[in-house]
């Protein structure tokens, strides 16, 4: 996605920045099928990258006009089961809403009281939860790479996830009408741990009218790592940090009747490796140095965190 945006904006000549094409699609690596995980996205998903390549090679090595480029972004609209067609990337008149954490103090697992709204915080006491490296958050579904037989992945049911007490859940109000949210998806954390490093993991769900609820995307940030991937910074100890989680860019309609959830963690296990929680150097140390951390999660007036979600009108 950052590719196409750049190239779109910075590429050598108007001609080339024209020149570009944004097929997004509900696929493993390969094939490219109609089932992924646990889901069945319908006859439209199949057998159009083929198609597509095709189309594109005719275009710019015979010459011919395919259309191609009628509209430079094709995306797969999950939750509708069909292809749109946009102008940009993300589409233009793309609003960002925020959808804030909420709670009594108790937000750990599917049967505690952590609450979705667009209504800021105020006074909100934190949610509290221990990480342990040895029992980590097993996946559920996701997007590792590159086959399911090596790690869970593609949309799955987070029943098994959400009993976790180590697994704070966030769940909205049934939506009253159709959402459809079409971008990139993150989440704001504000968070402490007891620990010299530590990681922070957020789930975006949409929970069926009957309760199923199913991963749509998911993101990860250790702690160190917060501020810059190239200059590691440790963190204090039952200090509060700001963490933006990168969830990754989606297309999905979020039907009426269904809920918005946010999973909070601190592993997703094997999509990601573990944090041993002792600030060590990567790789080179083994389970006996993992050590426990307590995670505390803000949300109030002061550290408002949140889930924000690119809406766009239809």
């Amino acid at each position: 996605m950052k590719n196409f945006e750049g190239l779109r904006r910075e590429a050598g000549s108007e001609a080339s920045r024209a020149a570009q094409k944004l097929l997004v699609g509900p696929w493993y690596h390969l094939p490219w099928t109609r089932l992924t995980g646990e889901a069945d996205f319908g006859p439209e998903a199949r057998k159009v990258v083929d198609g597509w390549q095709l189309r594109w090679f005719d275009q710019f090595l015979r010459d011919e006009d395919t259309g191609v480029l009628d509209f430079p972004v094709s995306v797969f609209l999950m939750g509708e089961d069909s292809w749109v067609e946009e102008s940009s990337w993300p589409p233009e008149g793309t609003q960002f809403l925020d959808y804030y954490l909420r709670s009594e103090g108790s937000a750990n697992s599917i049967n505690g009281d952590g609450e979705l709204g667009l209504e800021p915080p105020d006074k909100d006491p934190p949610d509290v939860y221990v990480y342990d490296p040895l029992f980590p958050v097993p996946s559920s579904g996701g997007h590792s790479c590159c086959f399911p037989i090596i790690a869970p992945m593609g949309p799955a049911n987070q029943a098994e996830v959400e009993v976790l007490n180590g697994v704070l859940v966030y769940t909205s109000q049934p939506l009253e009408e159709d959402l459809t949210v079409i971008g990139p998806v993150s989440v704001t954390l504000s968070a402490a741990t007891s620990a010299s490093d530590t990681d922070f993991t957020a789930k975006l769900c949409d929970v069926s009218s009957e309760g199923d609820s199913t991963n749509i995307q998911e993101g990860i940030v250790r702690a160190r790592y917060r501020e810059s991937l190239s200059d590691p910074r440790p963190v204090t100890p039952e200090e509060v940090y700001e963490y933006k989680i990168d969830l990754g860019p989606t297309a999905y309609v979020f039907k009426a009747g269904h809920r918005i959830r946010v999973q909070v963690s601190s592993s997703d296990f094997p999509q990601w490796d573990r944090n041993l929680n002792t600030g060590g150097p990567l790789g080179a140390e083994g389970a006996a140095q993992a050590r426990v951390a307590t995670q505390t999660v803000l949300h109030d007036a002061d550290h408002p965190s949140r889930v924000t979600l690119p809406v766009v009108s239809r």
